[in-house]
């Protein structure tokens, strides 16, 4: 008579496997009550704030609650906000039905690796980090070994001026069950889909385009300030892409993007070269921006020059005040961070 033994281990499988259905699909059928935000950032704190507006229990873990300079700051915004600072990443992440990932690029790997073995069956982990679709695909494979879901989200527009109605598109095999939840959350979802990496992929090719945009502005319009011409080549630019608004908002707007938040999109644009290095595409203008983008933020730290985002921003007044490169100079001074 053949042995049974060699049964116990599938059924076994089978039983934990329809556990993990079973608990899924309990999850996904109730509302979104409590919510882990990992990383306090801008958009972290955009989210957290309006999410508790909604009603919503909102956890957040930081890295800089860890730093004597930083902890009072974070605690107080996370005041402001109506969420719950947690001092550990377990805590924050304890009875959460979604958690977001919105750390920096370089960190979003890592911060995957550090929750997986943390989460539990059926939680939502939307990672919405501007990172390589191999890197969204390791750090699936960090989450999904606890069971746990993993959603890609390419955040489309920028965060602070549509809030929690920013386009998010989503990938993944559970991006569709992940967007009915976060409409029902008030977020802006749509499925683009099931295959991960896609969606990601979408996220970095239009980086490019976007913050090459913003760089070549600074450089452009530095230049021509010296020059006296900038009125003649925005003119000429509203003319020849008319209703931008070149002679209007565009020029403050698209430099101050990079004088708020220069160093760390360079970091995004770094994985736009890795995503394109993947693809066989030279990133040659995915590094320039990078680098252009670092330089002005390292002239306005040398000169002391601080983005101030409660007063109005004014491109004219930076170029008056900071000089990415020296008159005569070929090569561009060290950064002295």
């Amino acid at each position: 008579m053949a042995s049974d033994k060699p049964l116990a281990p599938v059924f076994a499988r089978r039983c934990a496997s329809r556990y993990i259905s079973d608990v899924t699909k309990e999850m996904a059928a109730k509302p979104i009550q409590r919510i882990a935000i990992l990383g306090f950032g801008e958009v972290g704190g955009i989210f957290g704030n309006d999410f508790a507006k909604l009603g919503i229990e909102v956890s957040v873990f930081d890295i800089l609650l860890a730093s004597q300079r930083h902890r009072e700051r974070i605690m107080s915004k996370a005041r402001t906000c109506g969420v719950q600072a947690e001092e550990s990443l377990n805590d924050c992440l304890r009875d959460a039905q979604l958690v977001i990932s919105a750390v920096t690029a370089s960190s979003a790997v890592d911060v995957a690796k550090d929750a997986g073995p943390l989460l539990r069956p059926g939680q939502v982990f939307l990672d919405i980090n501007s990172v390589s679709p191999q890197a969204k695909r390791t750090a699936a494979g960090y989450v999904e070994r606890s069971g746990a879901h993993f959603v890609e989200a390419a955040v489309m527009a920028a965060v602070p001026g549509q809030r929690l109605k920013v386009p998010m598109m989503l990938g993944g095999a559970h991006a569709a069950e992940a967007a009915e939840r976060l409409r029902s959350a008030g977020m802006n979802a749509t499925v683009l889909s099931q295959q991960m990496g896609v969606a990601s992929a979408v996220k970095m090719c239009r980086s490019l385009m976007v913050k090459g945009m913003e760089a070549l502005a600074v450089e452009c319009l530095f230049a021509a300030r010296r020059y006296g011409t900038e009125g003649a080549v925005l003119e000429s630019l509203a003319a020849t892409y008319p209703g931008m608004g070149w002679t209007e908002h565009l020029p403050d707007y698209l430099i101050s993007r990079v004088a708020e938040h220069g160093e760390r999109r360079a970091a995004e644009l770094r994985e736009v070269a890795e995503a394109l290095y993947d693809v066989g595409v030279e990133p040659t203008m995915a590094l320039a921006t990078a680098q252009r983008r670092e330089r002005l933020v390292c002239e306005m730290v040398e000169r002391k020059l601080a983005f101030e985002g409660n007063k109005a921003f004014s491109w004219r007044a930076l170029a008056e005040r900071s000089s990415v490169y020296e008159a005569g100079r070929s090569e561009p001074r060290p950064c002295g961070r």
